[in-house]
């Protein structure tokens, strides 16, 4: 059974998201605030938080900065009343892999939850070749789900992973942000192109000596992302 983290000061929503985790076959842990939330994933085997950003003493955004300096690559899904594209940039900047506006609907979110753990436990919800996909000093292991740089190994997220996966095998190939949104996310892409450009730019600073001048994934201007093939 998985087990999914809400944590929000609000606790009719988390009474709420729990009944509906409950009704998904979810166990449920609660937290109030992102402190609680850390100690949870600390203590417990976690494969999803849902965190509010609003909340008193650790917010949810410096929840998600703590836990991902801590190396953990669970999958965070971000809760907000706010729905400007620059809370959300900032949510998905911070490490978060998907982000929710309140109101929300419960079966939505559901659905969510659900994207993020077929994601996390699998770590990439694509079939794939097996074997290794080498570019230059980049490798990925389609088996063991790993990339490494020059040997050294690259800590990614689920769907960091899902987006390196896609586009190493397409190597040499451009995919649109809405090609690679969808292959990911497993749902279709409204609105995708920022989501997906804040993922990208934290997978750069994973992979590259120069994020601003990369050797390995390429944008091509209008048109969308690519991995350089190199022999």
């Amino acid at each position: 059974m998985h087990t999914v983290l809400v944590c929000d000061d609000d606790k009719a929503i988390l009474d709420s998201v729990e009944i509906y985790l409950k009704l998904e076959g979810y166990n449920v842990l609660r937290a109030e605030n992102g402190r609680q939330a850390i100690e949870q994933v600390n203590s417990n085997e976690v494969h999803c938080v849902i965190l509010d950003i609003m909340m008193p003493g650790l917010d949810g955004l410096q929840a998600t900065l703590r836990l991902r300096e801590a190396k953990k690559n669970i999958p965070i899904i971000l809760l907000s009343a706010k729905s400007e594209d620059t809370d959300k940039i900032m949510g998905l900047s911070f490490g978060a892999d998907d982000y929710v506006t309140k109101p929300f609907n419960p079966l939505e979110l559901m659905a969510r939850v659900k994207s993020q753990i077929r994601r996390f436990t699998a770590l990439g919800s694509m079939e794939v070749a097996e074997g290794v996909i080498r570019t230059g000093g980049l490798t990925l292991d389609t088996l063991a789900k790993t990339l490494t740089l020059d040997g050294e190994p690259v800590k990614l997220t689920a769907t960091e992973y899902g987006i390196m996966n896609i586009l190493m095998e397409n190597l040499g190939r451009v995919l649109s942000t809405s090609q690679i949104y969808e292959a990911v996310w497993n749902e279709p892409a409204y609105n995708s192109e920022k989501t997906v450009t804040v993922h990208i730019k934290r997978i750069r600073e994973k992979i590259e000596i120069n994020p601003k001048e990369p050797k390995y994934l390429k944008v091509v201007w209008g048109i969308g992302y690519k991995i350089e093939k190199y022999k």
